[in-house]
């Protein structure tokens, strides 16, 4: 096809046997159309033999399109070029449907700014909502390994566009194990020398949000509603972008004249359904994306009665229990569980976290050395996303760590969470991250939710709020809910090196030790809030 400017964009076709004529699945790309995003989904043969028209398409400077690949910049114009040629196609009845997941589920949500006439349902994938906060950073701090190696696989399609042999030699050896020792970490050598392959240095140096970032991203596109499309939205408890999908899926719901839904199961980023339970998970507990997305088309691009509209607007997998709990909102952060410590959070048993507001004022003193920094263990957080045991983390001296008394009876949690602690540093800048975990009575612990935070000079507030992620969990009696505080999570962001410096100008050897003091109870009470129950 043609954009509006004159860009030819390649695409396959997949169609039904039979006269039709059909609806149209389109499916638009920047990893590829030949790989047709097999590892999320059905080979589009699959949709096809269930009676719909499948378009695979390369985005702009993708596979074999033209033009130049920058993220994001011109899905919008393009993808609804896409749609209006999609439903003009041979055996189509003039309705389109969109799926894709990451990139192609933002795609999907930019073309909808332009309210396409032919586009009347789509299922966004663990998509985000804006590039500056789901994409490059959270709470301040760059998404280092996730934002790198996503520059690399792009910089490598460009090297293999342009048949730069040594370029694309060395992205792949780079994207297999990520260049994190180098001089500058945050900014190694690879993506120095090809940095005109890909967008890297530009997400790295450009200030947000707002700005430059708003062009790029549905939340400022979408500001104005979305039609009568109908939207399903699914998110991953293990996704870096699950914030977005739960703020899109407000803002989709308040401007949409269709039928909205969101669905957030135990899937990562890969679109993996991964095991956190006390038991495991059998197929039946997880249906796949290719079930869940038929279902939503042959309802709204078929009219069939097949309920997949049925239920309440938010549907969240339990992530201990193995069930499905439906909500009609997501219950607010509102109940609070108070941070106490005899000043040895750093030494297992000496915090915790209680219901009331502790008399006596306390400070834990956590060191953070840029040699030895905590690692990234589980949640959200790549390279190591998942249900991952953080126990050996937590025994660290440099992790404070505060639980509950074991539980007398199951806790449901499920909605939003919040952090608001007092804490300061002996260095201008500093990090803090979060994690809550449930402690099984079998000695493993499991992230549920987590946050991080970057002080810039400057910035600090008191109390300081760290967001947390939302989450949905039931612990068994017996266990016990555990709230884990750090200076670092690395390499999921850069190490913070204490003086303000930009990640890009950071080398390994600038950064210095932080003590961080951690207060609480009295005039100064820390406190974790939990979502509201009932």
């Amino acid at each position: 096809m043609r954009t509006r400017d004159g860009a030819r964009l390649d695409a396959d076709l997949y169609r039904p046997d039979g006269v039709g004529p059909w609806p149209v699945l389109l499916l638009r790309l920047a990893c590829g159309r030949r790989t047709a995003m097999t590892s999320h989904y059905a080979h589009p043969r699959w949709y096809a033999a269930r009676g719909y028209v499948v378009v695979v398409q390369d985005v702009r400077g993708r596979g074999t399109s033209e033009g130049r690949f920058r993220p994001f910049e011109a899905e919008r114009e393009d993808g609804a070029d896409a749609v209006a040629w999609a439903a003009s196609l041979p055996g189509s009845n003039g309705t389109v449907g969109m799926y894709g997941s990451g990139y192609a589920g933002m795609a999907q949500l930019l073309a909808l700014a332009e309210r396409p006439a032919a586009l009347r349902a789509m299922v966004p994938a663990l998509a985000g909502w804006d590039v500056f906060t789901d994409w490059a950073t959270e709470g301040g701090a760059f998404r280092l390994a996730d934002a790198m190696g996503w520059a690399l696989r792009c910089a490598a399609e460009s090297a293999r566009r342009l048949e730069d042999g040594a370029a694309y030699r060395a992205l792949l050896e780079a994207i297999r194990s990520l260049p994190l020792d180098d001089e500058i970490p945050s900014r190694p050598r690879v993506l120095r020398d090809y940095a005109r392959h890909c967008h890297y240095d530009d997400w790295l140096t450009t200030p947000g949000p707002g700005g430059s970032w708003d062009e790029l991203s549905p939340r400022h596109a979408l500001s104005g509603g979305v039609g009568e499309v109908s939207i399903l939205q699914i998110g991953g408890w293990y996704d870096p972008r699950l914030t977005g999908t739960l703020a899109a899926h407000e803002a989709l719901s308040a401007g949409s004249e269709g039928t909205v839904r969101l669905l957030v199961g135990p899937w990562d980023s890969r679109g993996v359904a991964v095991h956190a339970g006390l038991d495991s998970l059998k197929p039946s507990d997880v249906p796949s994306f290719d079930a869940l997305q038929l279902g939503w088309f042959e309802r709204f691009l078929k009219g069939e009665m097949n309920g997949a509209d049925r239920g309440g607007p938010i549907r969240l997998f339990d992530v201990l229990d193995h069930r499905w709990r439906d909500l009609p909102v997501l219950p607010p952060a509102a109940q609070p569980l108070h941070l106490s410590s005899d000043g040895l959070a750093t030494r297992r048993g000496g915090g915790a976290l209680r219901e009331g507001t502790p008399d006596e004022a306390f400070l834990d003193v956590m060191v953070h050395d840029p040699r030895d920094p905590v690692p990234t263990v589980g949640g959200h957080a790549v390279p190591d996303a998942g249900p991952r045991d953080r126990a050996t983390a937590d025994d660290r001296p440099d992790v404070a760590v505060y639980d509950t008394a074991p539980l007398t009876a199951p806790l449901t949690l499920s909605g939003l969470a919040a952090l608001e602690i007092w804490v300061e540093a002996d260095a201008p800048s500093f990090d803090v991250s979060a994690v809550l975990s449930a402690v099984l009575p079998d000695g493993r612990v499991l992230p549920l939710s987590q946050g991080h935070a970057r002080v810039e000079p400057g910035g600090e507030q008191r109390p300081m709020p760290v967001a947390l992620r939302a989450l949905c969990a039931t612990l068994p009696a017996g266990s016990a809910l555990r709230l884990s505080l750090a200076g670092s999570c690395f390499p999921a962001y850069p190490i913070n090196p204490g003086t303000g410096a930009e990640p890009g100008e950071t080398r390994l050897v600038d950064a210095q030790p932080i003590t961080l003091l951690i207060h609480g109870g009295g005039a100064r009470p820390s406190r974790l809030l939990l979502p509201a129950r009932g």
